[in-house]
């Protein structure tokens, strides 16, 4: 199965329990880039991996894969978002907010696996995650009166997030580095 084939899948109605193809890049990243997720392609597919075909499966391996030689070849990780429209979408139905969903997804899909544990990184981590945790929306409050009003600043300047949404890639090659790199 080629990545093209892969992304029709994960696009289609025949994916029943994963996410999108722009979540799912999220997603991996993620995993490639964090904490390390010994059962992500459970997490993946909502516990159901074992109702997949194994070609999918392979192909997943094979995505993933490939963001960890882009990073080991100092390429980074590119966003998978439609580069065609001239002005960015920050709504919450736009494709930087599903990657972002497929990105927090994997970050907090293992309560045994916390990005934020040691203390010498933390801040770091917060700093380099606060983008994809904006665009994800988990953050944000029912009512607006409990709303961060740091965070609900942000999402009212467009150029701030502009520079948040253009940090992301950065940000992932940091995140890399903090958590695959000796001091």
């Amino acid at each position: 199965m080629t990545l093209d084939e892969l992304k029709d899948y994960l696009d289609s109605d025949a994916n029943e329990f994963g996410l999108d193809s722009v979540a799912t890049h999220g997603f991996l990243a993620a995993t490639v880039v964090g904490k390390p997720l010994p059962n992500w392609m459970s997490l993946l597919f909502e516990g159901q991996d074992s109702k997949i075909d194994t070609e999918v499966k392979a192909a997943i391996i094979a995505w993933r894969e490939s963001l960890i030689a882009d990073l080991k070849d100092e390429i980074g990780i590119e966003l998978p978002l439609d580069a065609s429209d001239e002005v960015v979408d920050f709504s919450p139905e736009s494709e930087l907010a599903a990657w972002s969903v497929g990105f927090v997804d994997a970050m907090y899909g293992d309560e045994s696996v916390d990005w934020f544990s040691d203390d010498d990184t933390a801040e770091d981590v917060a700093v380099l995650t606060l983008p994809m945790i904006l665009f994800s929306g988990i953050d944000m409050a029912e009512d607006v009166e409990d709303e961060d009003p740091d965070l609900a600043e942000i999402r009212r300047d467009e150029d701030a997030l502009a520079q948040m949404a253009n940090s992301i890639e950065g940000n992932l090659t940091e995140l890399y580095l903090l958590f695959h790199t000796a001091e």
